[in-house]
């Protein structure tokens, strides 16, 4: 999917964010024609009062769980509360649902109504846009190669027959897949994050291919490791709902509006520059 210019995603929303004002005059919170509450704008919910959200533990700094509070934060999670106050609800750690990533990029959770919106640092692909609404993108990616420092491959040629690791069902999974046979190395899954990232720790796997952002803070708690490679592979994430659901489609539309609205006063700024200790490197918004 190419991701709509600057000036597409801001009529977008623009758009939307009138469309949803011109709703909210018309019907206050309510109860829905399936007997669900509605929030704010008439937007139905799984669970009244509440935004339930759809990921895959852990991906920090997206979303993970604070080592000495137990709660899940994160860049994703605080992205999202913008949309929870938004709408006049709540959003705490039972509304947060910790379940396979596949589950939720194939739109498994949202048919089965487990959950409003999904985040997880997800790439935007063909693939994804056919089973899921996404919204706007809001951040750049790219994957990235990490190593222990005591063996620094720094290419994939020099993986040749070596076990590397990735995670299922991801992008950086992609990648391994297609370069594998013309470099000659062992791919090896990992149903999550840390389990990658420990097996490379434990000398079970060469180098492990992953997003960029998470492998850097992983590096900044582990300096015998190293990002010894980036692919530019030019990905943008986007957080997913339910297709071709028109309920799920404003509550996107709602998503993309306040996106907008943070990228102009600054707050899409402060929350980066909170998780990544930089001002965002890209133009805002990606893409």
């Amino acid at each position: 999917m190419v991701p709509l210019s600057r000036t597409q995603r801001r009529f977008v929303g623009v758009a939307a964010a009138a469309a949803l004002l011109l709703a909210a005059s018309g019907c206050g919170e309510d109860e829905g024609g399936d007997g669900t509450a509605t929030a704010e704008g008439g937007i139905s919910l799984v669970e009244e009062d509440h935004l339930t959200i759809c990921t895959h533990l852990p991906y920090q700094p997206f979303q993970h769980r604070d080592k000495t509070t137990g709660d899940i934060v994160g860049f994703d999670v605080e992205l999202l509360d913008l949309l929870a106050e938004d709408l006049g609800v709540q959003r705490e750690n039972g509304d947060i649902v910790n379940i396979a990533w596949e589950q939720i990029t194939s739109g498994a959770v949202f048919t089965a109504d487990r959950c409003d919106v999904g985040m997880g640092a997800m790439t935007i692909t063909d693939e994804r846009a056919t089973a899921l609404t996404i919204s706007d993108p809001y951040f750049e990616a790219t994957q990235g190669m990490l190593v222990r420092t005591e063996e620094p491959y720094s290419s994939l040629e020099e993986l040749e027959g070596e076990r590397v690791g990735v995670q299922s069902d991801t992008t950086g999974e992609i990648y391994a897949e297609d370069n594998a046979e013309e470099h000659g190395y062992e791919i090896v899954k990992y149903d999550d994050l840390a389990l990658e990232l420990n097996a490379l720790k434990a000398g079970n796997i060469a180098a492990a291919i992953n997003d960029n952002s998470p492998l850097e803070e992983f590096v900044a708690d582990n300096p015998d490791t190293e990002v010894s490679a980036l692919f530019e592979t030019g990905e943008v994430y986007g957080f997913p709902a339910k297709k071709d659901d028109e309920n799920a489609q404003m509550l996107i539309e709602r998503m993309n509006a306040l996106l907008a609205e943070a990228f102009d006063d600054g707050t899409y700024a402060e929350i980066y520059q909170k998780w990544f200790d930089e001002e965002p490197p890209f133009e805002l918004p990606p893409g």
